[in-house]
């Protein structure tokens, strides 16, 4: 089954409630989203405004996750916000889901050059599927990631250009490229 995008609507306002407050994603600064933390900023139009724009995840007939689309006004680089249902998790579905995205955001935006996303240092298994959908590692931001306990990790940042999208190879440049 192939992965499709449904773009959100106010509509979806209870909906993605409900997505948000079922689910923990342990790797955001809310691991557990309460109604009232998310309520006012949906209703407020987060997820659907000139500058966000969040589709919800499907597969088959099935809604399996969220993604939004952020920075669609502000930068020549979107990036995205990817959260998968607690039951799809583990099972590989990451990468297809990623690559899709992809897909969408390169075929919809034809000038747009780049795409990207953040995570937490920590965060292997998102780090991992990065890699496999082909982005590359640009950045190392050391203790820039809040944690819900008032620590810090790193955030990782990771790219695709369009060129490395359209051939299917990942353009890579040396980390170290000044000595002293």
């Amino acid at each position: 089954m192939s992965i499709t995008f449904a773009p959100m609507t106010p509509a979806d306002t209870e909906d993605l409630i409900d997505f948000l407050t079922s689910n923990r994603f342990p790797f955001h600064v809310l691991p557990a989203p309460q109604d009232a933390d998310k309520r006012t900023k949906i209703q407020n139009g987060h997820f659907w405004n000139e500058d966000t724009q969040g589709h919800w995840v499907v597969r088959g007939e099935h809604r399996i996750g969220m993604a939004s689309l952020e920075d669609l006004q502000e930068d020549d680089a979107p990036l995205f916000d990817l959260r998968l249902d607690e039951t799809q998790r583990g099972k590989g579905v990451g990468v297809e889901v990623l690559r899709a995205l992809c897909d969408m955001v390169f075929e919809s935006m034809p000038n747009l050059l780049r795409f990207e996303g953040q995570t937490r240092e920590d965060n292997i298994a998102m780090r991992k599927t990065f890699l496999r959908a082909g982005f590359l590692k640009e950045a190392h931001y050391r203790l820039g990631w809040p944690t819900n306990d008032g620590g810090h990790v790193a955030s990782t940042a990771y790219s695709i250009l369009r060129q490395d999208w359209e051939n299917g190879t990942v353009t890579h440049f040396e980390w170290e490229d000044i000595k002293i």
